[in-house]
């Protein structure tokens, strides 16, 4: 069978190579066309405003489906020894072109590693070519790759809720956000959720960016009773959960303007508020529809960049409840402070005591 010639597209003045262009990369459904390997690169190239407003300067992981977003293909979750068609890439793959810079990040673990970090829109499309559908920015600057300059509120929904419940939960966030002088830039998460990006001074670590979404997930569950901070998911509920630890070091948000490995190649999108309001189905905007939409209304995050504002109120959120610490994610060092990781339906409690600072912790058998 004969092969598809290579394509060239057009990026911020390069010309990027994508073979095997006609690789289906998002099956049709019943409202999209087939998106194929050539479409994602074109995608990119005609989205450079937002997408490189978005990861310019960050260092960046990729979200690797090669094979396509087809039934059947799994994301690989880092289990050793496991085995799965799509992955993430945290280092920059082989063969990337000169143009493409690195940026050098430190894991939770003490490793470290150079990460892709976009400095123009051909990188993008690159990326593209090496079956890349959605972007992982750091919430850093490659000039201080320690201190965050964003603060994302990731509002997820459970079983039970969806994307309307989320957006109702999310007004009342821009309004929690306002009172503590903190201008919120909203956008779908590209299926379910929502995610409110805030710009911060790049001047407190991941501990304390982390502490100021945990504090202001607690005063968002005072105002809105739908809204849960409970990191088990037993304990959440038909509610919206404030996944905090999307912001420790690591953990990344798909980026505005990225597409997501779902049927119908659904993207981040921006949004301006009104529109988050007037919105029912976030699954409307998409390849096909968002780069007309950014090229006729321009990026609701044009602005984003304009200020930065300080976490110091939502610190204060944190140790006024009195409630300290809040589970890490499964894969990452235990911290000062952290209660224990169990499931609390599988925690016996004469195995646990709580030591003079009033921390728990297993209790040693003698």
């Amino acid at each position: 069978m004969p092969t598809t010639p290579a394509a060239e597209v057009e990026a911020g003045g390069r010309s990027v190579r994508v073979t095997s262009p006609d690789r289906v990369i998002y099956p049709a459904t019943d409202r999209t066309p087939e998106v194929t390997k050539l479409m994602v690169a074109e995608y990119f190239a005609a989205v450079e405003d937002g997408l490189m407003r978005a990861l310019r300067h960050r260092p960046t992981a990729l979200e690797r489906w090669p094979s396509g977003v087809l039934p059947g293909i799994r994301l690989a979750t880092g289990r050793p020894g496991e085995k799965a068609d799509a992955f993430y890439q945290k280092r920059v793959p082989k063969g990337a072109p000169d143009y493409l810079e690195t940026a050098r990040v430190t894991f939770p673990s003490g490793r470290t590693a150079d990460e892709i970090c976009p400095t123009e829109v051909a990188v993008a499309v690159w990326c593209a070519q090496m079956g890349t559908v959605t972007f992982h920015p750091w919430p850093v600057r490659r000039d201080d790759v320690d201190h965050p300059d964003e603060l994302r509120i990731d509002l997820d929904p459970q079983p039970g809720t969806g994307f309307a419940d989320a957006a109702r939960a999310a007004g009342v966030a821009r309004e929690l956000l306002t009172e503590a002088g903190l201008t919120g830039f909203v956008k779908t998460s590209g299926n379910r959720g929502v995610h409110i990006y805030v710009r911060i001074e790049p001047r407190w670590d991941f501990v304390d960016v982390r502490h100021a979404a945990i504090g202001f997930g607690r005063e968002l569950e005072k105002r809105d009773e739908g809204v849960t901070t409970a990191w088990w998911k037993e304990e959440r509920g038909a509610r919206i959960f404030v996944d905090f630890n999307q912001n420790c070091r690591d953990r990344t948000i798909a980026s505005a303007y990225s597409l997501r490995a779902v049927p119908g190649a659904p993207v981040s999108t921006p949004l301006t508020w009104d529109e988050l309001a007037r919105t029912t189905d976030p699954a409307e905007h998409n390849l096909f529809t968002v780069p007309e939409r950014l090229a006729s209304v321009g990026d609701p995050w044009a602005g984003i960049d304009d200020t930065a504002g300080s976490i110091e109120p939502l610190l204060r959120w944190y140790e006024e409840s009195g409630l300290g610490e809040m589970p890490y994610p499964p894969d990452h060092p235990k911290m000062p402070g952290e209660p224990p990781r169990v499931q609390p339906s599988k925690k016996v409690a004469a195995n646990w005591e709580t030591d003079e600072a009033g921390v728990e912790r297993r209790r040693e058998r003698s």
